[in-house]
């Protein structure tokens, strides 16, 4: 069977977060069950236009703007007649696959409608255009097999008008390193930030929030760990540390390795995740997996990876305030904390990566077998 995903981030990509982590699981799941997947995807600076990562074949046209244009014609010139199963991923635009290709090869691969992050991450008047016509985009996909990680996305899809039956949840699945918890009681607590520096990300709201509870924990930290979205950015988040008076608390580890994520992890105390909207929240179990719960906004997927007083705290109200205050209920309230703590860490037991692998595996079949 040749599987062909198309995704405008590739594994590899700068900008790649949990989406393109999941997908790469699955597909790793695929190749290991005899597939043989293509990841078709855009370029960026410096990389290769065609490369194998852990044999998946990854394949480079075009750029953000453009790859869509060029995954039409890859597909209708170079391998239409070869491809048995097509996954067509939403991150803003999808690929308009029903367009070109058999509706009944083709699933699709969501983490969350876009809706209000097209303000952060498109420059207007592109991102009100996107918010405008974003609801239009499901109607040429209402005949497609969809899966998502989360109940409040799938909620979303049947809004849109996406048939219950055409939908099927799949959560994420959690790294299979497992760490004990590392916290030197002699060591300031810390409070970590993971995931992409940007706006719909909530790095701003977390550094104010931090700012907020430290002034009654002078001994706190935070740790930011992540790449920002650009340089200019990156600096803007760094200057608004001084205008907080927080710089001497605040440490940036931008990118860093598996086995040092979860060093971090371990080290920290509370998971920190202002998220305007999630797909379903991979950093969130991850924590989690090393016994740290987190304090996130109520917002879609966040609420099904969070277990609300059981595993972390969704805030009352999605402000640095509601999260300064969260932070404070959780941190100086040791028997609440070991109890989070504890359910945290039964609750990533419930995910792993060959889980969800066999999951999409048997979707794949089914609309294979309905193709033929």
């Amino acid at each position: 069977m040749k599987i062909l995903i198309l995704n405008w981030r590739d594994i590899n990509h700068p900008l790649s977060g949990g989406a393109e982590i999941s997908l790469f699981e699955h597909a790793k799941y695929w190749k290991s069950k005899g597939a043989e997947v293509l990841w078709f995807t855009s370029c960026f600076k410096r990389a290769k236009l065609e490369e194998e990562i852990e044999g998946i074949k990854i394949i480079r046209r075009g750029s953000y703007y453009t790859v869509h244009i060029h995954a039409l014609f890859y597909y209708l010139l170079k391998i239409r007649k070869n491809v048995d199963i097509i996954v067509d991923n939403f991150h803003f635009i999808p690929f308009f696959t029903p367009f070109y290709a058999p509706k009944k090869k083709i699933i699709a691969f969501i983490n969350e409608p876009a809706k209000n992050n097209w303000f952060n991450n498109i420059y207007f008047p592109i991102s009100l255009l996107g918010f405008l016509i974003e609801p239009l985009f499901f109607i040429f996909y209402r005949e497609i097999q969809f899966i998502t990680a989360a109940s409040s996305i799938a909620k979303e899809l049947k809004d849109y008008g996406i048939s219950s039956n055409s939908i099927h949840i799949i959560h994420h699945g959690a790294s299979a390193v497992r760490l004990e918890r590392d916290i030197d009681k002699k060591q300031p607590p810390a409070i970590i930030y993971l995931s992409q520096l940007s706006q719909d990300k909530g790095i701003e709201d977390a550094l104010n929030a931090f700012a907020i509870f430290s002034k009654y924990n002078k001994e706190l930290r935070f740790w930011v760990v992540g790449k920002a979205k650009n340089k200019s950015y990156e600096r803007e988040v760094k200057n608004l540390t001084h205008r907080l008076n927080i710089a001497d608390k605040v440490k940036f580890f931008g990118f860093v390795s598996e086995d040092k994520k979860f060093q971090l992890l371990s080290k920290s105390w509370v998971l920190i995740h202002p998220s305007a909207r999630e797909g379903w929240g991979l950093n969130v179990i991850e924590a989690n997996s090393v016994g740290v719960p987190t304090v996130g906004y109520n917002v879609t997927g966040l609420r099904d990876s969070i277990l609300h007083m059981k595993t972390g705290i969704l805030t009352e109200n999605n402000t640095p305030q509601g999260l300064a205050k969260s932070l404070g209920l959780l941190i100086e309230d040791p028997k609440l904390y070991d109890k989070l703590s504890k359910n945290a860490l039964d609750w990533s037991e419930n995910f792993s990566w060959n889980k969800a692998g066999e999951m999409s595996w048997k979707l794949i079949g089914d609309v294979y077998a309905k193709k033929n």
